[in-house]
C-alpha cells in the first residue's frame, strides 16, 4: 500500500527484520530521494516509521513496516540567530507535541552540536530494561544525500534491525534521524553491546559517501563498509594514476626529438589517445567487482598502518580491529604476489597493484576519524612515472566527497596557488574533465610554480570536480574539500570528534588557498573556518577574502589585470603603436575578473567577446560605454544592449539554434559556435588577450585555425591572460607564424604577487593591529589599507615590466620563442632561489638585512619597524623572499645565461655597503 502527495506520504509493506533488499518497492530510497534528500529551511519533511511486533501470518517470519511521510509546520520558520539553537522554537509543531522532555533534551544536545560542527553528531542512549539501543545523528540539511536508507543497509550488515526510526527536521537547517535498533534473534553476528561502536564509526563513513557503485557488495555482506568505501577510493586512485602509457611510449619518446614540435605534437596524440582508450572507468570498475578478496586484502594491509583503536579500544578492541587481526595480514611483496596468482591478465593485475600503491603511498588520511565530511589522503607523490611528470611535486592531496573528487598538488613546501571548481555541461563534457583532471592540476600548479618566480611561495594548485549529479552544489563540495584538508593540517584533540591519527609525514604542514573559477566569494567562509577549528595559521589561510577580513580583492582592484596589461603596454610601446588604433579579441566577458577588469583598463578598439553565455562581436568596435557599464556591472554579454551594436555586429547565445548573421551565415548550434569563435579567421583581430576559457583551448589539433594560407597568424599579438589557455605545441607554432606571445606564466602573475603580500601582512600584524590597519569596517577603509593597496599595485606593475624588457631582451639576442624565452627565465629564477636560501650569504647579516629591506614593502617597514617585522614573519618565509629578491633581480639584469662573474659584480654595491656601514 502507498499514497504520495506534495504534503507527504504513506507507504507499508512487508518486510523482513534485518534485511537489505536490491529488488522490490526500495521504499527508503524512494523516501530519501523524494522527501528527505531536499528537505531545507524553506520545505522540509519529517518521517515515522514502525515495524509491527508480530508476523504477517503464522508461518511467516515477515513482519509488517508501515512509513508516513509530513510536510513540517515549523513554529517559526525563520529563527534569528539567537533563536536558531532553541529547539521550541525551530522544531515541527507535531514534534512538540508528541516529543517527551527526554527527547527534548537529547535533541537540543545533538541540534547544537550540529550547528557548530561541519559533520555528523553521533551519539548512542541505551533503553533501559532491555538490549534496545537509541541511536540519534544530527546533520546539516541538504550536506549528504540517501543517508536514511544508507544507514539501514549499514545496521543490516551487523544483523540489526529496528523496531521504530524517526526523521525530525529544524527551521534553523539541521536533521536529526533516530533509529531504534535490536539484534535480530539467533544471530551469528557479534553483540549489540560491541557491533553499536561499529555502527556509529562507520555511519561517519556512510555520510561521506552514502551510495558508491560497490553498494551491492555491502548489502549482501560480501564487504563491509570499510571494505566497500575503501575499494571505491582505490578505483579512484587507479582511474587517475594506472601507467597507461607503457614502455613503448618510453621508447618512443626517446627516439623522437623533444625540441621538434612536430614531434612533440604526435606524441601528445598518441598520449591522449592511450589513456583514454585502455583503462575506461567503466573496464576499471568491472575487473575490482569481479575480486572482492582481493578488495579485502589490500584493505586489511591499508587498515595496519592508518587505523588507530579508537576510545572504546580501552574496554575491548573494536570489531573493526578485530576483523583485521582474524584476517591475515600480508606483507607488500606477498600481497603482489597474491595479486598475481588471483588475477587471470595483465590489465586485472595493473588494476590491483594501483591498489597496492596507494597504500604505500598514502602518508596520512583522515579515513578513521570519528567525525568528518570527505575523505583526504595526503600522498607521496614519488610513484607518479617521471616520463609524463618531469617536475616531481613536493606533495600532494586527494581529496573525495559525495558530490566531488578533487587534487591539491604543491611543488614547495610554502606554496600559493588557487582552488578551481570544475564543472560539467553534460556527461560527455564531465567525462573528459574527469580524464584530464590530475594532468590539468598538475599543469596549473606547475604554471604557478614558474609565475611564482617573484615571491616567496612556491607554485600549488587544488581542484575539486563536480560529480554529474552534484553541479549545483559547488559549496558544499568546497566546504567539504577544505574541512577534509584541515583534518590533515591540524593535531585533532578531542576523543570522539578529532583524533589524533596516524602521521608518516612527521612534519607540520600549512597550505594557503586562493581564489580561482568558481571560489572568490567561498574565501572568507574557509579564513573563518579554519579560525574556528583552532588553525593557528587561520588569518594566512586563504588570500582574496573580503575587505571586512583584511583581503585585498583581486577582482576590485584588478591585481591580475595589471600584469597582464603591462604587456599589452610593452609590445605596442616597443613598436610604436597608438592603443586605441588596435581591435581586440577578448574570451572571458565582463562577469568575470580578468575580462572585467581588461574591458575597464584598456583603451583598445575591443571587436569581440566570448564568454559562458556566448558570443557577441561587432568588427566597427563594441560600444565601449555599454561594456563599461556591463563590468562595473559583473554581468556576462547576454544583458548587452542589442541597440547599441551597428548594423554589422551580432550576437549568439549557447542555447540558441539556426541564428542567421548579419553576412547570412547561419549558425546551427550556438554552444558549439561559442566554443569555436577564437578559431575562427574571418572574426579575428590584431590582438588576442584570453582572459577566460577552459585550458587547451588551443591544442596543436586546432592551432592550424589560426593560420591564414600564406601561413601567417590570423592574430599579431597574443598576451595570455588565461591560464594554459594555450598548449606550449600551439605556442610555438603561432611564434613561428610571426605572432608576438606572452605566455600565462608570465603575463598572469599579478595576482599572486598580490596574495603574497596579502599574506605577508598577516603575517607582520598581530590580531589587534590586522584589525586596525587591514580590516574595512561599515565602508571605512583604513588609511594604511588604501596606501597598501596601491604600494601592491605598484609591486606588480613594477615585476611585469622588469620581466617583459627581459624576455624582449633575451628572445631578441637568441633567436628563441618568446614562450621558451619565458620557461627559461622561470626555472633560472627558480632554481637561483633554491641555491640563495641554501649559501652562506643568508648568514651575512648585515648583507642579509640590507637585501631585506629592499624587499620588503616600504609601508609595513615604516608602520611596525623593520626589526619588529624580523621578529614576527617566520624565518622560512624571511629567507624565502631573500632568495626570491636576489634571484628574480638579478637573472632580470643579466639574462638567464650570465657570465661567471655577473653575480659578483651584482653583489658587489651591497657589500660595498655592508663595509660602509660597518665603518659607521
Amino acid at each position: 500500500l502507498e499514497r504520495e502527495t506534495e504534503a507527504g506520504a504513506v507507504y507499508i509493506h512487508t518486510s523482513r527484520p534485518g534485511v537489505s533488499t536490491s529488488t522490490g518497492p526500495q521504499v527508503e530510497r524512494r523516501i530519501d530521494e523524494k522527501y528527505l534528500d531536499n528537505s531545507n529551511t524553506g520545505k522540509a519533511y519529517r518521517l515515522e516509521t514502525y515495524r509491527s511486533l508480530g508476523t504477517v501470518s503464522s508461518s511467516l517470519a515477515t513482519q509488517l513496516r508501515c512509513y508516513f511521510v509530513a510536510q513540517c509546520q515549523f513554529v517559526k520558520a525563520t529563527p534569528t540567530k539567537e533563536e536558531e539553537g532553541d529547539i521550541r522554537l525551530v522544531a515541527d509543531k507535531t514534534f512538540l507535541e508528541k516529543a517527551t522532555e527526554n527527547t527534548l533534551d537529547v535533541y537540543q544536545h545533538v541540534m547544537r552540536h550540529a550547528l557548530e560542527r561541519t559533520g555528523p553528531v553521533i551519539e548512542m542512549f541505551e533503553v533501559e530494561g532491555s538490549r534496545e539501543k537509541r541511536l540519534v545523528v544530527g546533520y546539516r540539511q541538504e550536506s549528504t544525500r540517501t543517508f536514511f536508507s544508507a544507514m539501514s543497509d549499514l545496521y543490516h550488515y551487523y544483523d540489526l534491525f529496528s523496531t521504530r526510526k524517526y526523521v525530525e527536521q529544524f527551521s534553523n537547517g539541521v536533521t536529526i534521524m533516530s533509529f531504534y535498533l535490536n539484534p535480530i534473534p539467533n544471530s551469528k553476528a557479534p553483540p549489540i553491546e560491541h557491533s553499536i561502536f561499529q555502527v556509529i564509526k562507520e555511519a561517519s563513513l556512510i555520510y561521506c559517501l552514502p551510495t558508491t557503485p560497490l553498494q551491492s557488495f555491502f548489502q549482501s555482506g560480501k564487504l563491509s563498509v570499510q571494505e566497500a568505501i575503501y575499494g571505491y577510493v582505490g578505483w579512484i586512485f587507479a582511474q587517475h594514476f594506472l601507467n597507461r602509457l607503457g614502455s613503448e611510449y618510453a621508447t618512443l619518446t626517446n627516439l623522437l626529438d623533444t625540441k621538434n614540435s612536430a614531434h612533440v605534437e604526435v606524441l601528445t596524440k598518441i598520449k591522449k589517445r592511450l589513456r583514454s582508450d585502455t583503462f575506461t572507468r567503466e573496464y576499471i570498475l568491472d575487473i575490482i567487482k569481479l575480486y572482492p578478496d582481493l578488495v579485502k586484502a589490500l584493505y586489511v594491509n591499508f587498515a595496519m598502518t592508518h587505523y588507530i583503536g579508537q576510545q572504546e579500544q580501552q574496554l575491548r578492541p573494536s570489531l573493526s580491529y578485530q576483523r583485521i587481526r582474524t584476517d591475515h595480514v600480508l606483507t607488500d611483496a606477498q600481497l603482489a604476489e597474491k595479486i598475481a596468482k588471483s588475477v587471470s591478465n595483465g590489465h586485472e593485475r595493473m588494476v590491483f597493484e594501483a591498489f597496492l600503491a596507494f597504500n604505500q603511498h598514502v602518508l596520512k588520511t583522515n579515513f578513521y576519524q570519528p567525525t568528518k565530511v570527505a575523505l583526504s589522503f595526503r600522498l607521496d607523490p614519488s610513484f607518479l612515472p617521471g616520463i609524463e611528470y618531469p617536475l616531481k611535486p613536493f606533495g600532494m592531496f586527494l581529496v573525495v566527497g559525495a558530490e566531488f573528487r578533487g587534487f591539491h598538488v604543491r611543488f614547495r613546501d610554502i606554496a600559493r596557488g588557487g582552488i578551481r571548481v570544475i564543472r560539467s555541461r553534460n556527461p560527455e563534457s564531465y567525462s573528459i574533465n574527469l580524464r584530464s583532471l590530475f594532468d590539468e592540476n598538475y599543469a596549473l600548479a606547475n604554471t604557478q610554480q614558474r609565475k611564482n618566480k617573484d615571491i616567496p611561495e612556491g607554485g600549488s594548485k587544488g581542484t575539486i570536480l563536480l560529480d554529474m549529479a552534484a553541479q549545483d552544489k559547488p559549496r558544499q563540495a568546497f566546504e567539504k574539500y577544505v574541512d577534509a584538508m584541515l583534518d590533515l593540517l591540524i593535531a585533532g584533540h578531542s576523543p570522539g570528534i578529532k583524533e589524533t591519527i596516524v602521521d608518516r609525514y612527521g612534519h607540520p604542514e600549512i597550505l594557503f588557498f586562493g581564489p580561482d573559477e568558481g571560489t572568490a566569494d567561498y574565501m572568507d567562509w574557509a579564513s573563518q573556518h579554519a579560525r574556528e577549528r583552532g588553525a593557528s595559521f587561520w588569518k594566512a589561510f586563504t588570500t582574496g577574502k573580503s575587505q571586512s577580513l583584511g583581503g585585498i580583492p583581486h577582482d576590485i582592484y584588478g591585481m591580475t589585470t595589471r600584469s597582464v596589461h603591462q604587456y599589452v603596454v610593452g609590445i605596442l610601446a616597443k613598436l610604436g603603436i597608438d592603443e586605441s588604433t588596435v581591435t581586440k579579441m577578448q574570451t572571458g566577458g565582463p562577469d568575470g575578473d580578468l575580462g572585467s577588469n581588461e574591458i575597464k583598463i584598456s583603451h583598445d578598439k575591443t571587436v569581440g567577446i566570448v564568454d559562458g553565455s556566448g558570443v557577441l562581436y561587432d568588427p566597427v568596435g563594441l560600444d565601449r560605454d555599454e561594456l563599461l557599464r556591463l563590468a562595473t556591472a559583473r554581468k556576462m554579454i547576454v544583458h548587452f544592449d542589442m541597440a547599441k551594436l551597428s548594423p554589422k555586429g551580432f550576437r549568439v547565445l549557447v542555447d540558441e539554434t539556426d541564428v542567421t548573421l548579419p553576412d547570412g551565415t547561419v549558425v546551427a548550434n550556438g554552444f558549439a559556435f561559442r566554443n569555436e569563435f577564437h578559431l575562427k579567421g574571418q572574426y579575428a583581430a590584431t590582438l588576442f588577450v584570453p582572459c577566460g576559457g577552459r585550458p587547451e583551448a588551443v591544442d596543436i589539433s586546432n592551432v592550424h585555425l589560426l593560420l591564414r594560407e600564406d601561413g601567417s597568424s590570423i592574430y599579431k599579438y597574443i598576451v595570455e591572460g588565461a591560464n594554459l589557455f594555450f598548449t606550449q605545441e600551439a605556442r610555438l607554432r603561432l611564434e613561428k607564424a610571426g605572432a608576438i606571445i606572452f605566455k600565462d606564466a608570465s603575463a598572469n602573475k599579478g595576482g599572486v604577487t598580490s596574495s603574497s603580500l596579502e599574506v605577508l601582512a598577516a603575517l607582520s600584524f598581530n590580531d589587534t593591529e590586522f584589525a586596525e590597519h587591514m580590516c574595512v569596517k561599515n565602508g571605512v577603509v583604513p588609511e594604511f589599507y588604501s596606501k597598501y593597496v596601491v604600494e601592491v599595485q605598484e609591486i606588480i606593475e613594477r615585476n611585469a615590466a622588469n620581466e617583459f624588457e627581459t624576455i624582449w631582451r633575451e628572445s631578441s639576442a637568441s633567436g628563441d620563442s618568446k614562450s621558451i624565452t619565458s620557461d627559461e627565465l622561470s626555472f633560472a629564477i627558480v632554481k637561483l632561489n633554491e641555491e640563495l636560501q641554501h649559501t652562506s650569504l643568508w648568514e651575512n647579516v648585515a648583507l642579509r638585512r640590507i637585501i631585506l629591506q629592499e624587499a620588503l614593502p616600504k609601508l609595513l617597514q615604516e608602520q611596525l619597524g623593520f626589526d619588529t617585522l624580523m621578529q614576527r614573519v617566520p624565518e622560512s618565509y624571511l629567507r624565502s623572499i631573500f632568495g626570491a629578491f636576489l634571484a628574480s633581480r638579478f637573472i632580470y639584469k643579466y639574462g638567464t645565461n650570465p657570465s661567471q662573474f655577473a653575480f659578483f659584480e651584482y653583489l658587489s654595491p651591497y657589500f660595498a655597503r655592508v663595509a660602509q656601514e660597518q665603518q659607521h
